[in-house]
């Protein structure tokens, strides 16, 4: 991805992935508008309120910050209405909107920590960074005059140092390999790209592939420069992976559909308290990819606007949906700006499939919503579908009378089991304590012209991790403190050569040569391909 940030990701994690998405899923399906906030005759409970207040500051034994008492008033308010609904306090709205955006501002580098000092892992393509002359490889030492090497930084510290509005300046100091002195450079801040589609190749002379990470203000654009070169390279067959994609805005998924959907095909409606909350929308222009077999692969964590998608396409018979029950968030938040500029993200109304469905799962229960889906893997349904049960008084139909059931998540056409031989606990140590990100960008830097010259089509099929690149793994995370595990090493070994081989091609080719890598372990990717005849079928009942 082209984006800020520290690289530590794309690691099976199964158990601790669902405590993050559980208690990450916020964004979800917003409009891209913002509504007024309406005024209703509330007098007498603001009054209350007010009163409370001001006998709190007036005669409280103990000094009290009122701003910080009304803050959580309006915190804890919210948790008494839905779990998606939430307060962006001022200090936090640029980076709650940041992922929304499609952009952030800043030097524009990927960055990792290694061994206490921030190592610029690549400059970002056409940003400040680049332009001024920061290599891979270049250690930051200093900020601004501040020494940032050997102090503890973390990633959010490295963020709130070198992020900053367009058009300020910032002062980095970096340490080069093979020169004795510290070198200086003056960066001009600027709006840097962060993509939502984060791969698009073609697995076969047929099959394209397109990986959507979220749905944001650059979404629609980004995956239809994705679709249209993956057509003009001969694609007939799409798989398009949803997996662990949170949500973001409504437009955009409803613009993705159209794309597959033809003209007057519902994809989605919504009905609020207020009238003006209430929609439709239908498809309504030539789709890019209209006729031609299409996989969407759902897992546990993709929410809210992935939903809106795969639910579409399921209803209309479009697509064949394939891996685990979704998240389950059928609820539409609208952002509502304040007066002293912080953000309030209310629900204001819920969200329908095309045959009525909604998605949303129940809510009562705070703490049974936040551990849904820690719960789900404890009853065994990440491993079969019969451990899935639906209320038969939601049970709709397709477009073409196949049943789909309601009340919490989209269900897939086809189950794919979690495969737990995909993980081993080493290896996570070793990622998590940043050794192998470590290992092959020390790796990549001693190896880059032979790596360069090569193209990426020999790489795939003829580089092989040796054992003395293992061996290397092994030593980097001792000097991390990650105690070799040479029994699990051994039992995962093609596992390890896997990640390793991904991580090289990753510095290299990017995204799009590391997720062909990477995807061999992707047990609803691999299934999928196998279903394409199925896919096909889905046109048929349809005739």
């Amino acid at each position: 991805m082209s984006e800020y940030k520290n690289s530590n990701y794309q690691i099976r994690l199964p158990i601790i992935i669902t405590v993050a998405i559980a208690a990450g899923i916020l964004i979800g399906a917003t409009f891209t508008d913002k509504p007024t906030v309406v005024q209703n005759d509330l007098g007498k409970s603001m009054q209350k309120f007010k009163e409370v207040l001001t006998l709190i500051d007036r005669n409280y034994v103990d000094q009290v910050n009122t701003d910080d008492l009304v803050e959580d008033a309006i915190e804890h308010m919210l948790t008494n209405l839905d779990p998606h609904s939430a307060y962006i306090p001022v200090k936090n709205k640029v980076a709650a909107n940041e992922g929304l955006q499609g952009n952030f501002e800043g030097i524009g580098i990927e960055f990792n920590i290694f061994k206490d000092t921030i190592v610029v892992v690549s400059p970002l393509s056409g940003g400040p960074s680049e332009a001024v002359g920061l290599l891979s490889g270049d250690k930051i030492i200093r900020v601004d005059g501040e020494t940032v090497a050997g102090v503890g930084f973390t990633n959010r510290d490295v963020q709130k140092a070198l992020k900053g509005p367009k058009g300020s300046e910032v002062e980095v100091t970096v340490k080069r390999k093979g020169k004795k002195e510290p070198i200086i450079f003056n960066i001009i801040r600027d709006k840097i790209p962060q993509h939502s589609v984060d791969a698009s190749y073609m697995i076969s002379d047929e099959i394209g592939y397109i990986k959507v990470s979220r749905f944001s203000a650059t979404t629609y654009d980004e995956f239809k420069v994705a679709l249209e070169e993956l057509k003009s390279n001969g694609m007939t067959k799409l798989v398009l992976d949803l997996q662990g994609n949170p949500g973001g805005y409504m437009n955009h998924a409803i613009n993705m559909v159209d794309e597959f959907v033809p003209d007057d095909n519902k994809i989605v409606y919504t009905l609020g308290k207020q009238k003006r909350f209430n929609s439709q929308a239908f498809a309504d222009r030539k789709g890019l990819f209209e006729k031609g077999e299409l996989i969407v692969l759902v897992n546990e964590g993709s929410a809210s606007a992935s939903e809106i998608v795969s639910g579409a396409l399921q209803d209309n018979d479009r697509a064949l949906i394939v891996g685990r029950r979704s998240f389950g968030k059928g609820l539409v938040q609208a952002p509502m700006d304040l007066s002293d500029g912080s953000e309030l993200r209310l629900t204001i109304s819920r969200y329908y499939t095309p045959s009525g469905r909604s998605i949303q799962k129940p809510y009562e229960d705070y703490e049974d919503y936040s551990k849904d889906l820690i719960a789900r893997f404890e009853h065994g349904e990440f491993f079969s579908s019969d451990s899935i049960k639906f209320n038969d008084s939601l049970k709709y139909e397709t477009s073409s009378g196949r049943t789909v059931y309601g009340g919490g998540g989209i269900m897939p056409d086809y189950f794919v089991p979690l495969d737990t031989t995909m993980t081993s606990a080493y290896l996570n140590r070793l990622f998590t304590s940043n050794s192998m990100q470590e290992f092959t960008f020390n790796y990549v830097a001693k190896n880059k012209d032979k790596l360069n010259a090569m193209r990426y089509e020999d790489y795939y099929q003829n580089f092989s991790v040796t054992q003395t690149m293992l061996d290397g793994l092994v030593k980097t995370g001792e000097l991390n403190d990650v105690k070799p595990d040479f029994k699990d090493l051994n039992k995962h070994k093609d596992l390890f050569k896997l990640h390793l081989k991904a991580q090289v091609a990753r510095q290299i080719w990017n995204n799009n040569g590391f997720y062909p890598i990477f995807n061999q372990t992707n047990e609803i990717l691999q299934q999928a391909i196998k279903l394409f005849d199925e896919a096909e079928n889905l046109d048929r009942t349809k005739m």
